[in-house]
């Protein structure tokens, strides 16, 4: 039997996050966390196909003490190449704060990594607001062109 999710994730295109803000494995800036403003940071996105209907974004952060920790989960953006801080044009779902926006970083204690995934989809999905990371992955997993992602780092023990 093909693992047919393992064969199709070579097929996607790249897309290249980035911020203004921070580069890819450096620092998140205050604003943009538990301890600042606690707004999203601006992303920009090139190299997002022609065919793409929409973007969908996850960020979580891998190095949670009780596992994966989700912080914010949109979908259906209109394809842009630039998303502004403090600002969203899509659905958002429930993160693991048991929230319907952004929270930023706000590790426990050490330097936690976090995950800024961009998904370019060839389709809008049809989901409720109460939608988590895992129906929303599950949902835009046949529906997938490229996708691209910006790790940031936060360490609230300065």
């Amino acid at each position: 039997m093909v693992n047919t999710e393992a064969t199709r994730a070579v097929d996607y295109k790249q897309l290249k996050v980035s911020s203004i803000e921070f580069q890819n494995e450096e620092m998140i800036p205050l604003k943009y966390t538990c301890d600042g403003r606690n707004i999203n940071p601006p992303l920009d996105i090139e190299h997002i196909p022609e065919e793409a209907k929409c973007l969908a974004l996850i960020v979580d952060d891998p190095d949670a003490p009780i596992g994966t920790w989700v912080h914010w989960v949109v979908w259906n953006i209109p394809v842009t190449h630039h998303i502004k801080k403090n600002e969203v044009h899509g659905t958002e779902g429930i993160n693991d704060f048991q929230q319907h926006h952004y929270a930023g970083p706000c590790p426990p204690s050490g330097t936690h990594r976090y995950f800024f995934k961009v998904y370019a989809l060839d389709a809008l999905l049809d989901l409720p607001a109460n939608t988590k990371k895992l129906k929303l992955e599950k949902a835009m997993s046949e529906h997938i062109i490229a996708f691209g992602e910006l790790i940031g780092l936060y360490n609230r023990n300065k």
